[in-house]
């Protein structure tokens, strides 16, 4: 086995996550079949349970775990799906350590932090990295160098680098360089007091992962090189880049991928990165644009809806064109009518999902606008529930029309509570959750979209539509054209409408940077689409 650590220091959100993909994705480039492991320093067992302005993006895997968003990352730049095993928290790595102790399989002994916890961390890493079938495992630590709650994680990296011996093991440490003062003077000390850090805790860094505002002179590279005590090619400038897919590219072209090689005595081989260079071309020579509104209550951290932003992105990269993702906060929406003139001049609308009673009122008025101003409409999971709750108001007259879990009490309930989730208490991974099948209606917008009557895609909710009004929603124009193998609603579309499609899944999680998601490309598709028939190409301009 050979394993990559990847930490951090000074500050969290430097960008580990994209280090340790992009790091994955050399290794793949050059045809090294590898895996990652997120380890996550928090009790929590999951995400599940976290508000995404503490954490992001709650990822959901095929298998159903609620992970953290980093596991998005590593799936969209390995193009593989992950299990559960690749996310480890702290509260995984108790719950089984307590439940060994009680059933006594360590019995006779005092279980303490060394050797019990460590030793079921590495244990951990060594499962995942056998069971995929992996020749290297990246293990990327959450948080900083520095956090008690890192330090168990970090003790038993440094035990396994001494089992595994030389040459089995590399670590890359990702550090800030921040830029200050009125010369732009780029300071290492946060750097320096970063490494020392973890060599006090017996661990060398091989690489330093430098970020930045700008790339690194010769001369702080030295100064890092001498400080830190790795050689001066190990220090690699990472500057802000456009998108998060250059990184791959800036690592090699400073050499990274060879140094990995050689650090773990992995064959050298050319890297293939021609299709991953294809779809930058694509996304940098982008000429049409399009404005895309995403209307949802955590738009203030842009990250709790990362995997839609990154979703576009790939269709930026596969189509050409310019994605302009325009926020709203759903609570704005119904205090601040100018919103809504705002929202009738976008190029299409997205509602993505989420859970509560909070912006509710300013989802539902959103989509209005999309459904009577024919503009393309997408609502995943929730935006899908509050398109069923739209409709109902405004076209079945139906106007107290809801969801039992914004009003329990509402006379026209069309969407409800799942019928297994009836008497749940425990939050924790007890929705419904993970990859599941669903059959399209033959000949529907939605499976010529995907060229397919049966596919599989990735859950997580507690309610469903009221399959008591799919009549009267049928009669009306909005027509079931998915439904899960048991029976439940999975997609329904306006027959009457360019665009107006809500699905209860969420498959913003399969979209990948070669092959997009075919439910966004159709959606950005039919926002050109739109675009087109309003100003031409060509036309002459309205302006006398």
């Amino acid at each position: 086995m050979k394993v990559i650590v990847v930490s951090g220091g000074v500050i969290s959100g430097l960008g580990k996550g994209i280090t340790t993909s992009s790091l994955g994705r050399l290794l793949k480039a050059r045809g090294i079949p590898v895996t990652i492991l997120k380890i996550d320093p928090y009790l929590n067992v999951d995400a599940g349970t976290m508000n995404p302005y503490q954490h992001g993006e709650v990822f959901v895997l095929d298998d159903g775990t609620e992970a953290d968003l980093d596991l998005g990352n590593y799936e969209r730049f390995l193009g593989q799906s992950l299990s559960g095993t690749h996310n480890l928290t702290t509260g995984k790595i108790y719950r089984a350590v307590i439940e060994k102790e009680r059933r006594g399989d360590y019995l006779g002994n005092t279980v303490q932090i060394i050797p019990h916890v460590t030793g079921e961390i590495k244990r951990t890493i060594r499962e995942v990295c056998q069971a995929a079938g992996a020749d290297v495992i990246l293990v990327e630590v959450g948080g900083t160098v520095g956090d008690i709650e890192s330090m168990p994680f970090l003790e038993a990296l440094r035990e396994l680098s001494y089992e595994l011996g030389e040459g089995h093991m590399a670590f890359v440490h990702t550090t800030l360089v921040p830029v200050v003062g009125p010369v732009g003077e780029a300071k290492t000390k946060p750097t320096q007091h970063s490494v020392r850090e973890l060599r006090a805790i017996g661990i060398r860094p091989n690489l330093i992962i430098a970020r930045g505002p700008t790339p690194l002179t010769a001369d702080i590279k030295a100064k890092i090189s001498l400080f830190c005590d790795v050689r001066p090619e190990a220090v690699i400038s990472v500057p802000d880049q456009p998108v998060i897919y250059e990184v791959p590219l800036v690592l090699e072209a400073q050499g990274v991928g060879s140094i990995l090689t050689r650090l773990l005595g992995l064959p050298e081989r050319q890297p293939d990165f021609t299709a991953w260079k294809e779809f930058l071309a694509n996304y940098r020579a982008a000429e049409r644009t399009i404005e895309v509104a995403v209307v949802g209550k955590y738009t203030e951290l842009r990250d709790a809806y990362l995997s839609h932003s990154e979703a576009f992105h790939h269709v930026q990269g596969h189509l050409g064109v310019e994605i302009r993702l325009q926020w709203y906060d759903s609570e704005d929406i119904p205090r601040n009518p100018a919103l809504l003139g705002r929202l009738e001049r976008s190029d299409a609308i997205l509602v993505p999902g989420g859970f509560g009673a909070r912006g509710v009122e300013g989802k539902i008025r959103s989509i209005a606008i999309a459904r009577t101003k024919g503009i393309p409409y997408l609502g995943v999971c929730y935006g899908f529930q509050m398109a069923a709750v739209e409709f109902a108001r405004n076209v079945l007259e139906l106007p107290q029309a809801n969801t039992t879990e914004v009003d329990s009490a509402c006379p026209d309930p069309v969407v409800c509570l799942l019928e297994e989730q009836k008497g749940v208490n425990a939050l924790g991974g007890t929705m419904r959750l993970g990859a599941q099948r669903v059959v399209l209606s033959p000949g529907s917008r939605v499976a010529e979209i995907y060229g397919k009557t049966e596919i599989w895609e990735r859950h997580r909710h507690r309610y469903e539509i009221n399959p008591e009004y799919l009549e009267r929603f049928r009669k009306a124009g909005l027509v079931v054209t998915g439904r899960s193998v048991d029976g439940r609603v999975e997609v329904f579309e306006a027959s009457d409408h360019p665009f107006f499609l809500g699905v209860q899944f969420h498959p913003e999680f399969l979209s990948r940077p070669e092959s997009p998601h075919p439910l966004y490309l159709a959606f950005v598709r039919a926002a050109l689409a739109r675009k087109e028939v309003a100003h031409p190409v060509g036309a002459p301009s309205a302006v006398a």
